[in-house]
């Protein structure tokens, strides 16, 4: 049995993007990964599929799994010879018990390592645009809990020295005392007019920043309604906000998006609308699947020499393609002396992830764009291979074939709805929770109207459709439906592009 090790990774405060490379390469690792409720969920799509995934997170008031037991895990899984992740959210060493994790694997011999993590207190200010040091106002700071042992109720913290002492002041966990805090402060010669700042959901497109003084605060949140997580900043540096804020000016801030394309190829679309602030939850209504029958596409493959040209109108027949190309022990000479089409930028950029430069992308891209090129090169008595999708639609073997071209068309993939979405986007959906629903293509709709049924017209006025293109949006308005946004050009960047323009008119 191989010798087992944890590590303790700081997840960072909630943007999935401040994991540490060092944090994602062991996650990558990790036999087994146990997390805790501030780390986001995302971070589990760096896990292996196969290892085991175990939540052991805290809430207020309500403890999933006692700290004495966590430990005791930790300890059991590495001594098993397994490699173990402990992802807590912000940093391991800063609030977050990882200190009593680290001492107990040390006093049982158990192998460990830290990984820092980005702490709430410094992710929040800079996400709310509260530089915690400048040089013309302080340049001290102190990062404390307003959520000790119940037993103690903050009476460790010397407040007379606290509130004169330090420029800057960052509380973690404490919402709850926060009126004690402010009071405490003020008491002991802190001018009840200090700006402060309360941070909910730091680095999230959910977060909320909400200003006031030590003096209003405690009001101010009440009022508000804001609760934890949260993090509290004290101190004149507060000021700078209004002129320093950038997260929550993002174009997409706050708004909510279901994206319904397959995972593999969702994460693009995902990273253009978090770039403008919008929150992401990918919930796939359809899976690619290999054809039930792959013999008239290898059939094909064997050929490929006979082919004066390769039509690939996607990115997931791209990926079809090369793998039944591998898998007929083929590779790229097979295309040599074949002309190369791609229908847009989107799936040139897939074959050139293969090595392959496509011969033609259309300034149109749709199928009616590829026809169009290809009409005007001349197709008669050309051999065209067109892998396709099962459903796809017949335009491209019709016009072609018309002009005098012997169209090939193997079915490279089909399109079928994943199971156990169908109740999730149901409650998103009935709790108002979504802003709109990105459909990328129109399996995508048509599986969600499978998955739904005719629950799907009750629900569409808690969510707008936005769709890729004509195509698309016309199968949703076939089965009745409004889209309320399409792009010019059928592209994704298009799409966000599209949707940044719309909320802003809006």
């Amino acid at each position: 049995m191989g010798k087992g090790k944890v590590y303790l990774i700081g997840a960072g405060p909630g943007d999935p993007g401040l994991l540490t490379l060092k944090g994602q390469e062991c996650l990558a690792r990790a036999d087994v990964v146990i997390y805790d409720y501030l780390a986001n969920p995302v971070l589990l799509g760096h896990a292996r599929a196969d290892a085991e995934k175990i939540y052991v997170g805290k809430v207020r008031g309500n403890h999933h799994l006692p700290q004495e037991e966590t430990n005791a895990l930790l300890a059991k899984k590495a001594a098993s010879g397994l490699q173990v992740v402990r992802l807590k959210g912000g940093d391991p060493y800063i609030f977050g018990r990882g200190g009593e994790e680290a001492a107990y694997l040390k006093e049982r011999g158990i192998p460990f390592e830290v990984i820092p993590g980005v702490t709430a207190g410094f992710a929040a200010a800079a996400y709310a645009g509260i530089p915690l040091t400048h040089r013309d106002v302080t340049t001290s700071l102190a990062l404390l809990t307003g959520h000790e042992r119940p037993e103690r109720k903050l009476s460790s913290i010397d407040w007379e020295k606290l509130a004169t002492g330090l420029g800057t002041l960052i509380f973690y966990m404490g919402m709850s005392n926060l009126k004690l805090i402010s009071a405490e402060l003020i008491k002991h010669g802190r001018p009840a007019d200090t700006p402060v700042a309360i941070i909910q959901w730091a680095t999230l497109p959910r977060q909320r920043t909400l200003i006031g003084t030590l003096e209003t605060i405690a009001a101010d949140v009440a009022r508000e309604g804001l609760e934890p997580p949260a993090v509290i900043i004290i101190g004149e540096v507060v000021r700078y906000r209004e002129d320093l804020r950038w997260y929550d000016n993002l174009p997409l801030f706050g708004k909510r998006f279901l994206i319904t394309r397959p995972r593999a190829q969702a994460a693009s679309f995902v990273q253009l609308l978090q770039q403008q602030g919008a929150e992401t939850i990918c919930l796939p209504t359809i899976d690619i699947v290999p054809p039930q029958d792959p013999a008239p596409f290898d059939a094909a493959l064997q050929q490929l020499s006979s082919f004066q040209s390769l039509v690939l109108t996607s990115a997931n027949a791209v990926g079809q393609f090369f793998a039944r190309l591998a898998a007929n022990k083929l590779d790229l000479r097979s295309l040599a002396g074949v002309q190369i089409v791609a229908v847009g930028p989107k799936t040139a950029q897939a074959i050139e992830a293969h090595g392959l430069r496509p011969d033609l992308v259309p300034q149109d891209y749709r199928a009616e764009g590829v026809v169009e090129e290809l009409l005007a090169q001349g197709v008669a008595g050309k051999r065209i291979l067109y892998p396709r999708a099962e459903i796809a639609r017949t335009l491209i073997c019709d016009e072609l074939t018309r002009a005098g071209a012997e169209v090939v068309a193997p079915v490279a993939y089909r399109t079928v709805a994943p199971e156990g979405k169908a109740e999730m986007i149901r409650h998103l959906l009935g709790a108002g929770e979504i802003d709109a629903i990105c459909f990328s293509s129109s399996s995508t709709f048509d599986n969600l109207l499978t998955m739904l049924g005719p629950e799907l017209k009750e629900l569409q006025g808690r969510a707008a459709f936005f769709s890729i293109g004509p195509q698309t949006s016309a199968t949703i308005r076939k089965h009745g439906f409004e889209v309320t946004l399409e792009p010019e050009n059928s592209t994704l960047d298009d799409l966000v592009a599209a949707m940044v323009e719309y909320y802003n008119r809006s």
